[in-house]
């Protein structure tokens, strides 16, 4: 039972998390989709433990390790990777929706 709302709280915390970064991000750069496009690179980031630096020197071994990583997790952390990448997207949309209603952000 913990354990299901350990996953419950970690699904609603990525969403949120990514939501308002994207949103910061939107507004900032006033680029809609760019989260959504940078998101997979960070997931890799997040999960693979590889220094960044190392896919610059030596990159074969990097990817390699990070693909044996990628295919290595649970549909668990899959679920709550998808909800972060929803957030971004669902604040590309949020974003959207008050540009067009009129509000001018930064």
């Amino acid at each position: 039972m913990a354990q299901l709302i350990q996953h419950i709280v970690s699904i609603i915390l990525y969403f949120v998390i990514f939501f308002g970064l994207a949103f910061i991000l939107n507004m900032l750069l006033r680029r809609t989709w760019l989260m959504a496009f940078l998101y997979p690179f960070i997931v890799i980031i997040i999960i693979d433990g590889i220094p960044v630096s190392k896919y610059f020197t030596a990159p074969s071994e990097a990817f390699s390790t990070a693909f044996n990583v990628l295919v290595g997790i649970t549909v668990v952390d899959w679920i709550i990777l998808i909800s972060g990448f929803v957030g971004a997207i669902v604040s590309g949309m949020v974003i959207k929706y008050l540009r067009k209603s009129g509000y001018q952000m930064f």
